[in-house]
């Protein structure tokens, strides 16, 4: 077996499926940015959650929002809700699972905030749970997905966003759902502080 070959295959193959995803995404990626730098300019936070490697992700978006992306500026509003191992265990012990990230936006999430909902697949149960409860308490979705959407693309009403990676490769999925996040952060950024280097 020629594994350089194989390197060489994995990098093209994401390549395609970014440039694939750019053409598709490249303004509904704008829009949801947008919709974050404004949420964050009204004094609202997002929220974000995935299991996993979507886990790190969101972990990665809040990092860089709370700390920085790429310019020197204040620190903004994120929380990650995969991160207080002790919510997550009390939450599954106590009632189940699927509603990790559910009571945490019910307990954190207010009318004008952004939950980030990631899933490759779109069809995570704690994911979704999250999404109907942040539409209860009229919080604005950007959803990050993968392959047809699954059960998260068809929850979605008018005024959220799906950022669907049309590709059904797992690591295909996540290397271009990490781009996004770093366009989103760039934009976001550039939006609420224009003059920053």
């Amino acid at each position: 077996m020629d594994f350089v070959q194989r390197v060489q295959q994995h990098f093209n193959d994401s390549i395609e499926a970014k440039t694939q995803t750019m053409q598709v995404l490249a303004q509904p990626i704008t829009e949801a940015a947008q919709h974050m730098a404004q949420c964050l300019a009204s004094q609202r936070k997002i929220l974000s959650c995935g299991n996993g490697g979507s886990a790190s992700d969101a972990q990665h978006f809040t990092a860089e929002l709370a700390n920085r992306f790429e310019i020197e500026r204040p620190s903004l509003a994120a929380i990650a809700l995969t991160t207080n191992i002790s919510t997550l265990t009390s939450i599954a012990n106590d009632y189940e699972y699927n509603q990790i990230f559910s009571k945490q936006v019910q307990g954190l999430g207010q009318t004008g905030d952004i939950l980030l909902a990631i899933s490759t697949s779109g069809n995570s149960a704690n994911v979704i749970q999250a999404i109907k409860v942040a539409q209860e308490k009229k919080m604005t979705v950007v959803a990050l997905t993968g392959r047809d959407g699954g059960e998260m693309g068809k929850l979605l009403g008018e005024n959220d966003i799906e950022l669907r990676v049309a590709h059904n490769i797992t690591a295909r999925i996540q290397e271009v759902h990490i781009l996004i996040i770093h366009c989103l952060c760039d934009i976001i950024d550039h939006t609420l502080y224009p003059n920053s280097k």
